[in-house]
C-alpha cells in the first residue's frame, strides 16, 4: 500500500512540476490548426521527461528505504554496526564525499546499494547476509564499490540519461501518433485537431519505444559498474575487489531477490543471455573480474 501511495504522489508531483514549468515557458498546446508545433512538442516532452526523472531522483532514498526495508543506523548498537559505520566514513573521506546515511536491509543474500540525489546526501546500505558471510576485506570492497558509485555521480548521470531518453520517446511517439491519425482520418473531419487514433497510437508507440530505449539506459548502467569496480579497487585494493566479486560469483547464480526498482543500484543482479542481456543493469561477474585483472 505504501508503494502505491508513493507512486501516486510521485506522478502528482510530476504533473504539477510540468504544468508550472510549461506556464513559465509560455508553452501552450503543441497541436495547432496547422498540425504539430515541433518546437512546443519538444519542450513539452523535455519538461515531462526530465521532471519524471528528477522527481524520482529526489525521492530515490525514500523509495529505496521503503522498497528494501532498510533500517538506518542512527546510533550503532552492535560491533557489526559500528564497523559498518566506521568503514563507510573512512572510505567516504578517502573518496572526498560527504558522509552518507548508512543502513542495513534484512536479506539472506549478499548485496548492497547506494543512491541519493547528490554526492553529499547519499545512502549506502548493505544486506545482513553480506555482513554475516563475507569476511571484512570482502565486505569492505563491496562498500568501496558503492562509495565509488556515489563519488562518480552515477545517480545524477543516470537520471540525466533517463531524462533524455524519456524526452525522445515521448517526442517520436507523438509524431508517430499524429502521422497514423492523419492517415486514418484522410481529412474527412476537416482541418485541425486530432482523433482518437492519435492518442491510442501515441500510447502504444510510447510503450514500444520506451522498451527499446531502455536498452540505452541499461548499457550505461553496465558501463558504470565497471567504473565503480575500478573506484572500489582504488579505495580498498584490487585484490580485495576481485576477491569480493569472485565471492559473489561463487555464491549466486540465481537472479537477485532485490526489488526490480533497485537492481540497477545494487552490486549484483541476475545473469541473462542473448537479447535479454541488453536489458540487464549489470555485466556478468566474469567480465567485471577480467576487467579488473586486465588493469592490474
Amino acid at each position: 500500500m505504501k508503494r502505491i501511495l508513493l507512486f501516486l504522489a510521485t506522478n502528482m508531483a510530476v504533473l504539477l512540476l510540468a504544468s508550472i514549468t510549461l506556464n513559465i515557458l509560455g508553452v501552450g498546446s503543441y497541436l495547432s490548426h496547422q498540425g504539430l508545433n515541433m518546437g512546443s512538442l519538444l519542450v513539452f516532452c523535455a519538461v515531462f521527461g526530465f521532471a519524471g526523472s528528477f522527481v524520482s531522483l529526489l525521492l530515490s532514498k525514500t523509495m529505496a528505504k521503503m522498497s528494501t526495508g532498510t533500517q538506518i543506523i542512527e546510533q550503532p548498537q552492535t560491533t557489526q554496526e559500528q564497523w559498518l559505520v566506521d568503514t563507510v566514513r573512512e572510505l567516504s573521506e578517502k573518496a572526498g564525499i560527504g558522509m552518507p546515511e548508512v543502513g542495513i536491509f534484512h536479506s539472506p543474500e549478499a548485496n548492497a546499494f547506494a543512491t541519493g540525489w547528490n554526492k553529499n546526501a547519499a545512502l549506502v546500505a548493505v544486506s545482513q547476509g553480506l555482513l554475516d558471510r563475507f569476511n571484512p576485506n570482502e565486505a569492505r570492497a563491496v562498500i568501496g564499490h558503492e562509495i565509488g558509485h556515489v563519488a562518480n555521480g552515477d545517480m545524477v548521470t543516470l537520471s540525466l540519461i533517463q531524462g533524455v531518453v524519456n524526452t525522445f520517446v515521448m517526442f517520436f511517439a507523438r509524431i508517430i501518433g499524429y502521422a497514423v491519425d492523419s492517415f486514418l482520418r484522410r481529412d474527412d473531419e476537416g482541418e485541425g485537431g486530432v482523433g482518437i487514433g492519435f492518442y491510442v497510437t501515441s500510447f502504444i508507440a510510447e510503450i514500444i519505444l520506451g522498451f527499446l530505449a531502455s536498452a540505452i539506459v541499461m548499457w550505461f548502467s553496465r558501463q558504470r559498474e565497471f567504473r565503480a569496480d575500478e573506484a572500489g579497487a582504488e579505495l580498498v585494493s584490487r585484490r580485495d575487489m576481485i576477491a569480493a566479486l569472485e565471492r559473489l560469483r561463487s555464491e549466486y547464480e540465481a537472479p537477485s531477490a532485490m526489488p526490480a526498482t533497485m537492481t540497477a543500484f545494487g552490486i549484483r543482479s541476475g545473469v541473462r543471455s542473448g537479447l535479454a542481456a541488453l536489458f540487464t543493469s549489470h555485466p556478468p561477474l566474469d567480465q567485471r573480474i577480467e576487467a579488473l585483472r586486465a588493469h592490474s
